[in-house]
């Protein structure tokens, strides 16, 4: 990073108005953790119209402290551009972080002006869904039917709301009128419906028919629900319990960590969580945490590398048809690094990143040991299904938050917290991805 910065900054005084440097500058300074505000700014001005650096300037206030600020020009902007979706969400997640209760009222007042537009109001009810604001989300897809017809989306967004909701949870022919519909996201519903109505084998088979697909990341933790209950020895073959989550006590002195952890509280600016991460009870950072060229978090990023590599080389042998084994080993990336903060008796939600290939914990401070607390509080759980299944599953096993201490595991594999003792829990993740193959071998000769 520091070197790209040096690079980009370099055809910045090369050719100061070139539209594309400016805006290059900014985003490598936002994503190093350096003011940017100004720099996307001056993008801005160079790009007239490019509505995505409108954004990305918005979030870089709010990341300085200026949330105020982002969501006064994210608003304005919307004014002019009120079929803009992506800036309709980026206002409400901005809204929603600062404890705003009304944090989609913009796309109410869009609607009002453009009463006919489908893709804004399903953007819409997509927000409020994501909230599990199931009543405000109905009313959307209502009105949406009053003012723009039936359509294959209203139809499917109802489906989904009635299943999530619990309204239809226990209707089994909930999605039997729309069997032929092929569509990945559809199919995840299919299966959560299946699975929280004790349909189980047919979840698996709605699940399994993306096995070898581009599509099947997402439904292997479900597949492991569904092996789970059946006894089919393929969840064995694919989580193996316990065995591929490993504990590396990283070695940080008492003042790195403190360090460390001044620097993160610096960086929690909001007020409350984005509705769709898995935090309850506290909040996560929003930039790419271990890009940032702090020297405390240089210093983690190093030793996390060096355990991440240890945990890589300790795999099984390669298993082509694994989540997990059959991925490329001999280099990797970071593919998203974030720092979360909770307060007792805060937790993670069970959730999956099966978008990413091997996930983490890595734990900076940790609440006083309280008298009051369960023994297992604050403990990272794995196996255990989403509440809201109401699957009868226990846990496959827990390991126990120290300072210092790095939890890897991969990222197909449903793992959450139980309640945190009361005071701060501060910790570092991400996800790891393996490295792009070099540019000869990405046409199968690797």
């Amino acid at each position: 990073m520091a070197e790209a910065l040096d690079a980009i900054r370099h055809a910045a005084a090369l050719a100061p108005n070139e539209p594309n440097i400016a805006l290059g500058l900014a985003q490598l300074h936002y994503e190093a953790g350096l003011p940017a505000a100004e720099l996307f700014a001056t993008a801005a001005g160079l790009l007239p119209g490019r509505l995505d650096v409108m954004r990305n300037a918005a979030l870089a206030l709010a990341a300085e402290g200026d949330a105020g600020g982002g969501e006064h020009l994210l608003a304005a902007t919307l004014v002019y551009n009120p079929g803009w979706i992506d800036g309709h969400r980026a206002l409400a997640g901005l809204r929603a972080t600062a404890g705003d209760l009304d944090h989609a009222q913009s796309f109410a007042e869009a609607v009002q002006r453009d009463p006919g537009n489908v893709a804004l109001r399903l953007g819409w009810f997509h927000v409020l869904a994501v909230a599990k604001e199931w009543d405000a989300a109905r009313e959307v897809l209502e009105d949406a039917r009053q003012n723009c017809g039936e359509s294959r989306a209203l139809t499917l967004s109802q489906l989904f709301v009635q299943s999530e909701s619990g309204e239809g949870a226990d209707d089994p022919a909930l999605f039997d009128a729309v069997e032929a519909i092929e569509d990945p996201g559809l199919d995840l519903a299919r299966v959560r419906h299946f699975l929280r109505g004790g349909q189980v084998e047919r979840a698996v088979a709605i699940a399994a028919r993306h096995i070898g697909k581009p599509s099947i990341r997402p439904f292997w933790p479900y597949l492991s629900l569904g092996w789970r209950l059946t006894g089919d020895p393929r969840a064995q073959w694919l989580d193996d319990g316990m065995e591929r989550v490993a504990t590396y006590d990283l070695a940080f002195t008492a003042p790195e960590l403190a360090d460390l952890a001044a620097l993160l509280r610096r960086l929690h600016t909001a007020r409350a969580p984005y509705h769709e991460q898995s935090v309850r009870g506290g909040t996560q950072t929003d930039r790419p945490l271990l890009l940032r060229l702090d020297p405390a978090i240089a210093l983690a990023r190093s030793r996390i590398e060096g355990a991440v590599r240890r945990y890589i080389d300790a795999l099984p042998p390669a298993d082509h048809a694994h989540p997990l084994l059959s991925c490329p080993r001999e280099d990797f990336r970071f593919s998203g690094s974030w720092s979360v903060r909770l307060r007792g008796p805060g937790y993670h939600a069970a959730h999956t990143h099966p978008m990413g290939w091997i996930s983490s914990a890595f734990y900076v401070a940790l609440p006083e040991p309280s008298p009051q607390a369960e023994g297992s509080a604050g403990n990272l759980r794995f196996g255990t299904p989403p509440p809201e299944l109401g699957l009868p599953l226990d846990a496959y096993g827990e390991i126990a938050p120290k300072a210092g201490r790095l939890a890897l595991f991969p990222s197909t594999m449903w793992h959450g917290t139980v309640p945190c003792s009361p005071g701060e829990r501060l910790t570092i993740a991400f996800d790891v991805v393996p490295a792009p193959a070099p540019a000869g071998q990405r046409d199968g000769d690797r």
